[in-house]
């Protein structure tokens, strides 16, 4: 139903790397680079720029990329719903897959209570972060999807679906790989004086929030509010600035420009299993598994 390089396309921006989008598609780097190559001859368009720094999606590479994304997500829809109309996902868990919330850790748990569930399939369902978007994303469980596994601390987020947390992921640090802190191992709250600090805006994330004060109690670092919710162009931001950026953990490979350091603090935020508010009785079943005695 789409272009049948798309995909590829998608996955090298994502990635921000051919190397690295290889390993995820389990190609060699020039078949990569091969296919991005004939996309842009067939569509008369640069979509990157090359450089010894590494690649970069063009003005062009942009737009292509938005749309790209709405399309998959659409095809991915359509032959959803194709598929319940035929009768034949009547035992499937939809899981909602995107760059900075991948559904490996829903993975990590089938293989230990996929086996309570004989004869369902799982069905991935990617799509875009987008902080204009992901609310809708999040009210889409339930119809669209049957779990998303997210790093979750927000109060618009929560009060649209459950949450069943199952870890937590520590506030750490992210900078250019220019910038005078990326040789560090760990930072300290000290060594962040007179830098400025990107987080998100106040009132929404206990955690972060918790963290934002923590900062303006020193008076030596200024506060930069980022949009509500995170996505590709705030990390963008961060590796071509010289501003610190509030991150998780889990992010630390998301861009390939940026350094992710641990910080000596307490600030985390916790993740785990977004689900319905109306949940099924199958995934109210999956979830009691995971319960200690499930």
């Amino acid at each position: 139903m789409l272009h049948p390089l798309l995909p590829v396309f998608i996955c090298v921006a994502d990635c921000g790397s051919f190397h690295k989008a290889a390993e995820r598609l389990y190609l060699s780097p020039p078949a990569v680079m091969k296919q991005i190559n004939t996309l842009e001859r067939q569509l008369e368009l640069t979509l990157f720029d090359r450089s010894s720094r590494g690649i970069r999606l063009t003005a062009a590479g942009q737009v292509i990329y938005r749309h790209a994304r709405v399309l998959t997500d659409y095809c991915s829809q359509a032959m959803e719903e194709a598929r319940r109309q035929a009768g034949a996902a009547e035992k499937v868990f939809c899981i909602g897959t995107s760059l900075l919330n991948p559904c490996k850790p829903f993975m990590d748990l089938w293989q230990r209570v996929g086996r309570e569930f004989p004869g369902y399939r799982l069905h991935i369902v990617p799509f875009e972060d987008d902080h204009r978007g992901i609310l809708a994303e999040i009210e889409a469980l339930g119809e669209k999807y049957d779990f998303l596994v997210a790093a979750c601390d927000s109060a618009l987020w929560l009060s649209r679906c459950h949450f069943q947390r199952l870890g937590s992921y520590p506030i750490c640090c992210a900078v250019n790989r220019d910038h005078r802190l990326a040789g560090r191992e760990e930072l300290t709250v000290e060594d962040l004086a007179g830098e400025t600090v990107l987080l998100g805006r106040a009132g929404d994330a206990a955690a972060v929030d918790a963290a934002r004060r923590e900062l303006e109690e020193r008076g030596d670092v200024q506060l930069e509010d980022l949009p509500q919710f995170y996505d590709m162009e705030v990390f963008n931001r961060c590796a071509w600035g010289q501003g610190v950026l509030l991150t998780l953990s889990c992010w630390k490979d998301v861009h390939p420009g940026l350094v992710t350091l641990p910080v000596r603090w307490e600030h985390a935020v916790p993740y785990g299993l977004l689900y319905p508010r109306e949940a099924g009785a199958d995934v109210r079943k999956f979830l009691s598994l995971l319960q200690p005695g499930g």
